[in-house]
């Protein structure tokens, strides 16, 4: 092997790095570390290093403390930059004769995954690059939501078994988040679109003189679809995004693997209580949106229109059957479980940092309303093709 190589950038006043490789015994190769490591003395090159690693004859690369005066962010970035290179040929790195700070900021480096927009400079990729890699994202993505959607069924067949593992406490404080606490912004939004559908109808059918039907028109309005539909939305702008910032924080600081490491399933304990608590408050705040918009359509009929309310109401009443009712009773139910399952998706999914919780819980909103959208289309032509 080659014999010691010496790199000093020192500049006579005693400031500046050294840097010595001493090639030992049975693949053994000492970098040894000296001077003032700072980043105002420049960094020295790695050159000296890649070309005994390229030799093929070194296993183990060993970093010494040959007397460091000094160190800062420069020493890390020189020996993360070694270590890479000793990945790259398969060496081995040992840092941990050196200063303890060093070895820790080491390891830190590397514990955090590298956001994927943190590189600079390169040439940009093409855009065949760019599209290939949008597929792979998505169907990463769609890899990921199908096998976390097993996940949750497996935990909800322990659950019906006995052997899901959560607490009360946490289930009723989640049907307390999702369903009392949601209450002002449902009745504030339930009620105005209860109001806009009345007017919007009454400017039409006064013009055929038909004022009383605006009553079949909100009521069939709000029950079959609005009701559902925007509380639906309300609660995956509200509750999605909290679950998603929720399970977000908790991966941050490793609650997830801690409960994963003493043998409890995250699925279980976090998911579980979340998606049975929106499951169950969706249908309830799905009937008290109806009502609020069948009373915001009710004081257009009598403030506006003139009707009488005993009027609005018996012809509301004519107009909608159980079977209008059941269909958005059915919609909200499937709603919740798809803000909940949303939610609790990209919460996991999250990364470790606080700007990797705001892009989850921006994410579980967005997917929450494409899902929302998505089935009400998909039970509006199912409905249609039924005859209901």
């Amino acid at each position: 092997m080659t014999a010691v190589i010496r790199q000093d950038r020192s500049r006579g006043d005693g400031r500046g790095n050294e840097v010595e490789l001493r090639p030992g015994d049975a693949g053994r190769l000492a970098l040894v570390l000296s001077g003032d490591w700072r980043i105002a003395n420049g960094l020295a090159g790695t050159s000296d290093i890649e070309s005994l690693l390229g030799e093929g004859r070194v296993r183990t690369l060993v970093c010494e403390d040959g007397g460091l005066r000094g160190w800062d962010s420069a020493l890390v970035s020189y020996l993360l930059k070694v270590r890479d290179l000793c990945a790259a040929r398969d060496v081995g790195f040992d840092a941990g004769a050196l200063p303890p700070g060093v070895v820790r900021l080491i390891a830190l480096a590397r514990a955090v995954p590298v956001k994927a927009d943190a590189a600079r400079g390169g040439a940009a990729a093409t855009l065949p690059v760019r599209v290939g890699r949008a597929v792979l994202d998505n169907l990463r993505g769609a890899d990921q939501a199908v096998s976390f959607l097993g996940e949750i069924m497996l935990g909800l067949g322990r659950m019906l078994v006995g052997r899901a593992r959560f607490r009360r406490v946490d289930f009723l404080q989640a049907i307390e988040d999702a369903g009392a606490q949601a209450l002002p912004i449902v009745t504030i939004v339930s009620l105005l679109v209860g109001l806009t559908v009345a007017f919007v109808g009454a400017i039409q059918l006064q013009q055929f003189g038909a004022d009383i039907y605006v009553a079949n028109l909100v009521g069939l309005a709000m029950t079959r679809e609005m009701a559902a539909l925007m509380t639906a939305i309300v609660l995956a702008g509200r509750t999605g995004a909290a679950y998603a910032a929720q399970l977000g924080t908790m991966q941050g600081n490793e609650e997830i693997d801690a409960l994963s490491t003493i043998g409890i399933s995250p699925i279980d304990f976090l998911v579980l209580p979340r998606v049975l608590a929106l499951a169950l408050m969706m249908p309830l705040l799905f009937v008290y949106s109806c009502f609020l918009g069948l009373l915001g359509g009710y004081i257009v009929g009598v403030a506006m229109l003139g009707l009488s309310g005993n009027a609005y109401i018996i012809q509301t009443i004519g107009a909608l059957s159980m079977t209008d009712f059941w269909v958005g009773f059915v919609k909200s139910i499937v709603f919740g479980m798809l803000v909940a399952y949303a939610g609790a998706l990209r919460g996991m999914q999250a990364g470790r940092s606080a700007q990797a919780v705001g892009v989850a819980a921006t994410s579980a909103v967005v997917t929450s309303i494409v899902f929302i959208i998505v089935v009400d289309a998909v039970f509006a032509v199912m409905t249609n093709l039924l005859g209901i």
